[in-house]
């Protein structure tokens, strides 16, 4: 059985932001905390909402005189000012393989823990027309983020397909596969460009790892 929908995951799968929004996350925990914070905790948060991420490093460190609100909102700026003076880009091969798909008659859809206005303007940095994609669901068009599944079934929801077993997630974190998992789809799928490697998310339940997306048109 084929799959109708591939959801897809932005940042590190379908854009090449260069761990931007990670490293820019984790400057400004630091800098609301005052001391240095071990990567390995932020990076437990790879793939969630960046307020779900806040809120989890900060109870993770037991930190509780925090601001989160404050906080998210001043990452906010410094990331959209990040890409500013270093636009994202599309993975090589990544416009082909959508359009490819679409023309396949594969519903195509992009889920992420960004909000809208990031998630859009990360696209036209990228020079990707809203339009290459049969829909864009946030973080904050669902109650929970990865690794709930709701994002993935609200992009279901949005291009009218209902069957997972023939639903496509591919992602590049733990929490993308996670959340495809916990969907129940048929394709669970790890892209080895973004945050994290092969053997991480190697030991995660999946059906495949990809070295990009470029070549998700073979899993036709």
């Amino acid at each position: 059985m084929t799959f109708q929908l591939a959801s897809l995951d932005m940042a590190g799968t379908t854009i090449d932001e260069r761990g931007i929004v990670y490293r820019v996350l984790h400057e400004q925990l630091e800098s609301a905390i005052g001391c240095a914070i071990d990567e390995s905790i932020v990076s437990r948060w790879n793939g969630t909402s960046k307020h779900t991420a806040i809120v989890g490093v900060l109870d993770e460190l037991g930190i509780d005189d925090v601001d989160v609100d404050a906080l998210y909102a001043h990452f906010l700026v410094a990331l959209a000012a990040r890409y500013e003076s270093e636009p994202p880009t599309l993975f090589p091969g990544v416009r082909e393989s959508v359009a490819e798909l679409r023309s396949r008659g594969v519903k195509v859809a992009l889920q992420t823990g960004y909000t809208r206005d990031i998630a859009e303007s990360l696209m036209r940095s990228a020079r990707w027309e809203l339009d290459a994609v049969d829909a864009l669901v946030t973080a904050a068009d669902v109650a929970e983020s990865r690794p709930a599944p709701y994002m993935i079934f609200r992009t279901m929801e949005a291009t009218g397909v209902t069957d997972v077993r023939r639903v496509l997630v591919a992602g590049d974190t733990v929490n993308d596969l996670r959340a495809g998992t916990n969907a129940g789809v048929g394709y669970v799928v790890g892209v080895l460009t973004g945050a994290h490697d092969v053997k991480r998310l190697g030991v995660e339940e999946h059906t495949h790892l990809l070295p990009s997306l470029a070549t998700v048109v073979e899993l036709l």
